[in-house]
Formats: C-alpha cells, sequence, structure tokens
C-alpha cells in the first residue's frame, strides 16, 4: 500500500495526478507506434541525460518485464543501431532544444535499414521529453534523495511490486478497468521476482571487470565537478557520480537497492544547457509562439501521428493551468493567472521561446531572485537540485505550493521541447 514518490508528491494536486497518469500509462502501456521494451529502454536513455537513477531505475526494471534483452542494460554499445541512432535528438531536446533541425529529422527517417517511420519518431519525442521533464519534477520535489541518497525520509523507496505509476491512483479517480489491469500486472511481475533477480545480477557480475575503470572515471568527473560555476551551493554533491558501477537489482523485501552506471546509456556527458541568450555568440533565432504554437498547430500533428495522445496532452497542460493558486499569487501581490503565466514564460524565455503580448519585465517584478534560481535550476540542470534548495526557496510557501510550482516547471518544459521537435518535423513533412 506504500504510494511511490512521484505519485506521493503530485498526490498533493489529485486532478492533475489523475490526468499524468493516463498519460503515463498511454505512453508506457497501451498501443502505439513503439514496441513495449523500446519505450522503456527510450526512457532510461532519457532520464540518463539528467542522471536521474529514480527513474532508470524504474524503467530498468519494467524493460525487464516487458522483455527486454538484459544485454541492452550494459549500454548503448549493445542496443541496435536504430535505437542508437536516437541519442544525437535525446541530447538536443534534454539541454538545448532550440538546436533541433529538420536535418535531425530527415537523418533519422531515412538511415535505410535503421530508418524510423514518422509515427515511431513523434512516439519517441513524446517519451524524451515526458522523461527529461519528469526528471525535472524528481529532482525538483526531491525524490531522487528519497532514493537512497540521503534525502528527506519522507518518501518511500520504489518496490517491484508498486513500479506502475497507476498502482498508486486507487484514492484518485483512474478507472477501475485500468487499476484492475495494473495490479495483475503487479501479482504476475512479483511471480517473475526470482528469474528478474537472477537475470539483474548476471548483468551485475558482467559489469564487475570494468569497476577499474568507472572508479577512476568517478575521480576524473568528480575533480572536474568541483571546480565547475553552478550557480548554487552544494549543486553537485550528488550529480558528479555517473559510474557507481552498480546494475540495479532487488533485495529480498523486493526493493530497488543498486544505483546504475548511467554512464553507459549516453554518449557527450558533457553536453549541457547554455544559456539561450548568449552575448559571445550567434544564437539561434527566437521561437515565437504566434508563428508555431501548441494549441494551433503542435497538437494535431502530435494526435495525427500518434493517435489520442494530443488529446491527453492537451488535457494534461490545461490541468496544470487551472490548478488553484490564488494563496500563492496572493502572497506575491497579484493574480493567480498572472503569477502562473509569469513562471511558464520565464520558463519558456530560458528555451528560446517568446510571446509577443506579453511583458517580460513582469518577471522581475513576480518572481523573486531565489525563486527564479530554483526555477533555472530544476528546468535546465535538475541534477544539481538539492533537498536543501527545495526547503530554502520560497520559506513561506507550504509544500502543496512548491510542488506545483514544479508542476508547472515540468509541464512548460515539455511542451517547450515538444514545440521545437514538432517544429523541426513539420518543416520536414513541407
Amino acid at each position: 500500500g506504500r504510494l511511490e514518490a512521484v505519485t506521493q508528491q503530485m498526490g498533493y494536486h489529485p486532478q492533475y495526478l489523475d490526468s499524468f497518469l493516463k498519460t503515463q500509462h498511454y505512453l508506457m502501456h497501451m498501443d502505439g507506434p513503439l514496441p513495449f521494451d523500446c519505450r522503456h529502454y527510450i526512457a532510461i536513455m532519457a532520464a540518463a541525460r539528467h542522471q536521474c537513477r529514480y527513474l532508470v531505475n524504474l524503467h530498468v526494471l519494467q524493460f525487464l518485464r516487458a522483455g527486454g534483452d538484459p544485454q541492452w542494460l550494459r549500454g548503448l554499445e549493445f542496443i541496435p543501431p536504430k535505437l542508437r541512432n536516437l541519442n544525437e535528438i535525446n541530447k538536443i531536446l534534454a539541454h538545448r532544444p532550440w538546436l533541433i533541425t529538420k536535418e535531425h529529422i530527415e537523418k533519422l527517417l531515412k538511415i535505410s535499414e535503421w530508418s524510423w517511420s514518422l509515427a515511431e519518431l513523434v512516439h519517441a519525442v513524446v517519451l524524451l521529453a515526458h522523461c527529461h521533464a519528469l526528471a525535472s519534477f524528481v529532482f525538483g520535489c526531491g525524490c531522487e534523495q528519497d532514493e537512497g541518497l540521503g534525502g528527506r525520509g519522507s518518501l518511500k523507496p520504489l518496490s517491484l511490486g508498486n513500479q506502475c505509476f497507476c498502482e498508486a491512483t486507487a484514492g484518485n479517480s483512474c478507472s477501475q478497468e485500468l487499476l484492475r489491469i495494473n495490479r495483475k500486472r503487479s501479482l504476475d511481475s512479483c511471480m517473475e521476482l526470482d528469474s528478474l533477480r537472477e537475470r539483474m545480477q548476471r548483468i551485475h557480475v558482467e559489469t564487475e571487470g570494468r569497476d577499474e575503470m568507472r572508479l577512476l572515471q568517478q575521480d576524473r568527473e568528480e575533480g572536474e565537478g568541483q571546480g565547475a560555476d553552478v550557480g548554487v551551493q552544494g549543486g553537485t554533491e550528488h550529480c558528479s557520480d555517473l559510474s557507481a558501477g552498480l546494475s540495479p537489482f532487488a533485495d529480498t523485501d523486493g526493493e530497488v537497492t543498486g544505483a546504475t552506471n548511467l554512464a553507459c546509456y549516453m554518449q557527450d556527458p558533457d553536453f549541457g544547457y547554455q544559456d539561450f541568450a548568449r552575448r559571445d555568440e550567434d544564437q539561434t533565432q527566437v521561437f515565437r509562439v504566434q508563428d508555431y504554437s501548441w494549441e494551433d498547430h503542435g497538437f494535431s500533428l502530435v494526435n495525427r501521428l500518434y493517435s489520442d495522445i494530443g488529446h491527453l496532452l492537451d488535457e494534461k497542460f490545461r490541468m496544470v493551468d487551472g490548478l488553484q493558486s490564488s494563496a500563492m499569487a496572493k502572497r506575491q501581490g497579484c493574480e493567480p493567472s498572472v503569477f502562473k503565466r509569469g513562471i511558464w514564460n520565464y520558463i519558456h524565455c530560458m528555451f528560446g521561446i517568446r510571446y509577443d503580448d506579453y511583458d517580460y519585465a513582469e518577471v522581475n517584478q513576480l518572481l523573486e531572485r531565489m525563486l527564479k534560481v530554483y526555477i533555472k535550476t530544476v528546468t535546465c540542470y535538475p541534477e544539481k537540485t538539492n533537498s536543501e534548495m527545495f526547503d530554502r526557496f520560497w520559506k513561506q510557501f507550504k509544500h502543496s505550493e512548491k510542488v506545483h510550482v514544479n508542476l508547472l516547471i515540468l509541464e512548460a518544459r515539455m511542451q517547450a521541447e515538444l514545440l521545437y521537435a514538432l517544429q523541426a518535423i513539420t518543416q520536414y513533412m513541407i
């Protein structure tokens, strides 16, 4: 009966939680262009870009349950070229989505025997954006620290019998049929526990021979991380440990106890976020929402190529916009809609997305400096967030209000990535 950490945090806003769970379930478990094992591996690749062990561990287990090849968990070198070719878009969307072009799309769609279909690519893009944004929420609300990294301790770690997000919705309005299916899946998974543990242990044994190399790499990366200017104190405390040298496996109680070697799931680990408006170099042209918006362009494209996902995403965007925020706005001396729009537009601004009808001077008036630092960290480099940042920002606000801010970050970031990716796909199709 334990609530999994993400759903426990989102549970402060049950209507949003229900919408999120329906989207998550549809992406991972319902009919769609991509095979189920590939969906979870794509999620692993996306979460690894932000060094999010919490999500990687979750999807490693679901990948194996879906019949995935354990060899793939040794890293990108061991997966099919078609899936490995997704790495470039994964990297760009996670850190600098404004760099994605129709050429990136064309390359994936026209690589002879390893080519993607448009429908498969749209499914993959939505998965990548979903997991990148969810990683921001995981770090922003402290779920990552609670995954055995000395966090606040109020959240319980994942258990093998409670991996599907929908398992935690018994008290919400997710359909009873959906719950019945997922409970059956959970029971079936428990029966597979012994074989799953054996497979995970085998992967662990296969990687032991590379421990010395990983430790050397870890020391080098930690040395580099100490010299990095991250803009917040203590921000690199756990994010530089890319190579723990352990594969996740279940103990006798079925709990995830190991960390994963996240470095093996990504290439070019030094590629990260850079400020969009750098003064010392030419930047891509500003993305104007008046020219390409979710409502007028993105929604119809994604819904046409991946049936019904557009409706689920649109419901989620509208749900977070409709959450009550009168107390937050009152403390800031403004209307709720004005306050939420300020946060949303600030996040989009960091990704080069501008609204012609918005006065950006409002952002500095509405958002105090510490709040802006927190939002930027969680949005652009969530792995540098720590629990202390969450506890210290906005001390006068309730926990549920801080979760609300993180939900705005999640959805604004996801929409930003989707806008760039879908615009590139549109340009390719034209």
